[in-house]
């Protein structure tokens, strides 16, 4: 299981669990499975999948601001745990949880 966690300290810590072979959207939209509502993020942000590998695959929806790895830009990629996730201007931490 992968968790990801908010690291800011001037909003209280959300958590959201994703389970192997997950599928989940950030995003600030009702019908996203994880809501961020904050600037910047858009309606449905991005896709984050739990892979049989053990990864967890993040991949741009096209938001307006992008999605981020440790600071750098991506239309998708693979987080590792400890990895920082950007969307829009909220952090996430993700952390890969023994199942």
């Amino acid at each position: 299981m992968w968790i990801l966690r908010t690291v800011d300290e001037a909003q209280p810590e959300k958590t959201f669990r994703i389970l192997p072979g997950g599928v989940r959207t950030i995003g600030r939209a009702t019908g996203a499975d994880f809501i961020v509502d904050a600037p910047l993020v858009s309606r449905v942000h991005c896709r984050l999948t739990a892979r049989p590998d053990g990864g967890l695959e993040v991949k741009d929806l096209d938001s307006t601001n992008g999605t981020f790895i440790n600071g750098n830009r991506v239309e998708a990629g693979v987080l590792s745990s400890g990895d920082r996730l950007g969307v829009g201007r909220v952090e996430l931490v993700a952390l890969r949880d023994a199942d």
